[in-house]
């Protein structure tokens, strides 16, 4: 590997961990750097997570193994955390199902068209030593969902 290629390995592995960064801090996980406050936007932190999904996609067969792996964990855990913090949402809106979440005015609902992000966090091939086993699942846009009602 030439120095142009090792350079363009780090930087690529760096602009995986900048949208990791991002995803945390836009689920609230993070503080924002500039403002100094936990802030909290499922929205943004979604779209940050499908756009890693589809560079993830886009780069598929040109990622040495390492890469590969560690971009597979990544993801897997931006997913585990989405999901957790869904989770988190639903319970806040069942203990108190008058009052919006704290950190926002409605609680976020599960990506509409999750299809292929799921299909693909089906078919990559997981580091079971150093990823969880599997992207959390989420559930289909067709079914139901029993905590809140159509917008």
């Amino acid at each position: 590997m030439d120095d142009k290629e090792k350079q363009y390995a780090v930087l690529f592995l760096n602009l995986v961990m900048w949208f990791q960064a991002m995803a945390m801090q836009q689920m609230g996980k993070l503080k924002n750097p500039v403002s100094d406050k936990i802030e909290r936007d499922m929205e943004q932190a979604r779209l940050t997570i499908d756009m890693l999904d589809m560079l993830h996609a886009k780069t598929k067969g040109n990622l040495d193994e390492e890469e590969g792996k560690f971009f597979n964990h990544i993801l897997s855990e931006l997913k585990l955390n989405f999901v957790d913090e869904l989770n988190k949402d639903k319970k806040a809106a069942a203990a108190a199902p008058d009052a919006p979440a704290a950190s926002q005015t409605a609680a976020p609902q599960a990506p509409e068209n999750t299809e292929p992000a799921r299909e693909r966090a089906a078919q990559a091939p997981h580091d079971t030593e150093s990823a969880p086993e599997a992207a959390a699942p989420t559930k289909k846009s067709d079914e139901p969902d029993d905590d809140t009602t159509p917008a």
